[in-house]
């Protein structure tokens, strides 16, 4: 078993953690607090085709895998956990469009997908499909030369810097379902604007709340088979990105506390020469080992082209419970000033809680998990 990353693997995270700490950790603080959107990051990281990261070189992408993406993620989101979302769940509408998609769409997107300069979002969870995507209210009729659509998404990521929006909607009966959901490319203009959320973290990239109504959509913006998108999309993995946040959150957590707590004393020594700050710090690299291991097997596993069922449910558990877990230490070990916004730590906490909910509840994986170990240990 190996246990060592590639040299271009190396490569890869070694560039990406450069830029992050040059280009976004000194400006997160800002972005975070006036809720600014990041733009030039944004633009910057498609310049570089990491947007394309998982694409394939003939649509201008970079051609990597899943563990390549848990890698960018992580160094990503130790930095800044809002740019991580926008891009991990760009790459994620990419990876449907060139598994699923047909070449004409993929000729026609992909190529500026790759570099950011067309950007797609996620638009599938509903106020009444929050974790039970098949209870999903928006619909699709087929009408002439398309489809008209109506309905509304919620927590739609990024929404704002966006050209389509990768709707799923109805087209089906109940009766049929998983087999009565499609995918459609809709412009972002389409939509109808209801309602910007006050989150708790996350600050820089908004998820609001869009609608449709009367919509209507050319047929060939239908993407994979009729009635077939949410099993589709159940074969696209790049939902890795979830749990690489978290990574990426809890060892930033663990480096901040570890320099902090050498740099800091009281009773005449460093905060991290006491026994019980120096076992909290060890069980703060635990967490990060664990959780990225977890989160690189999976992704492994999925590139290998296994069932990561399992694998998958494990590392998002853990990893974006890490997350939580070493964030909120670490606002303990920095003492009175964890707790202001002087320093990173706070708004990892903020930013850690949301990774525990989206991409579908730790409680709802948990559930996942223990099926995935019966079935398959108890074969």
């Amino acid at each position: 078993m190996e246990f060592e990353l590639t040299e271009t693997q190396r490569s890869l995270r070694d560039d990406v953690r450069e830029f992050a700490e040059t280009e976004i950790r000194p400006e997160v603080k800002r972005l975070d607090q006036q809720g600014e959107y990041p733009s030039q990051i944004l633009d910057e990281l498609g310049n570089r085709r990491l947007a394309g990261l998982t694409l394939p070189e003939e649509y201008n992408g970079r051609g990597e895998g899943l563990v390549e993406l848990a890698l960018m993620i992580e160094e990503l989101s130790a930095a800044c956990m809002s740019v991580a979302s926008a891009l991990g769940l760009h790459i994620g509408v990419a990876a449907v469009i060139e598994r699923f998609g047909s070449e004409e769409q993929r000729d026609a997107f992909l190529p500026e997908m790759a570099t950011f300069e067309t950007v797609g979002v996620l638009g599938q969870s509903e106020a009444n499909a929050g974790s039970n995507k098949l209870e999903m209210e928006t619909a699709a009729e087929r009408q002439g030369d398309g489809w008209v659509l109506n309905g509304h998404k919620q927590w739609v990521t990024n929404f704002y810097d966006a050209d389509y929006v990768l709707t799923y909607a109805k087209t089906g009966p109940d009766e049929a379902a998983p087999h009565n959901i499609s995918a459609f490319l809709v412009p972002t203009e389409e939509f109808d604007r209801e309602n910007d959320w006050d989150t708790l973290g996350a600050n820089s990239v908004k998820s609001p709340r869009v609608s449709l109504s009367d919509v209507h959509v050319p047929a060939d913006r239908l993407v994979g088979e009729k009635g077939e998108g949410y099993t589709e999309r159940g074969e696209i993995h790049t939902g890795v990105n979830v749990p690489a946040r978290g990574v990426g959150i809890a060892r930033a957590a663990l480096e901040d506390t570890v320099s902090y707590t050498s740099s800091r004393e009281q009773y005449s020594q460093h905060i991290s020469d006491f026994q019980g700050v120096r076992w909290e710090i060890g069980e703060m690299a635990e967490r990060v080992d664990t959780a990225r291991l977890l989160t690189l097997r999976a992704a492994d596993c999925a590139d290998r082209g296994h069932d990561v069922t399992r694998e998958f449910a494990m590392a998002k558990i853990n990893a974006t419970q890490a997350a939580v877990d070493n964030a909120n230490r670490a606002v303990q070990l920095h003492g009175g000033l964890g707790y202001t916004t002087g320093y990173h730590v706070e708004r990892y906490l903020r930013d850690a809680k949301l990774l525990t909910i989206a991409g579908g509840p730790n409680e709802g994986h948990k559930d996942t998990l223990a099926k995935a170990v019966i079935e398959r240990d108890g074969e």
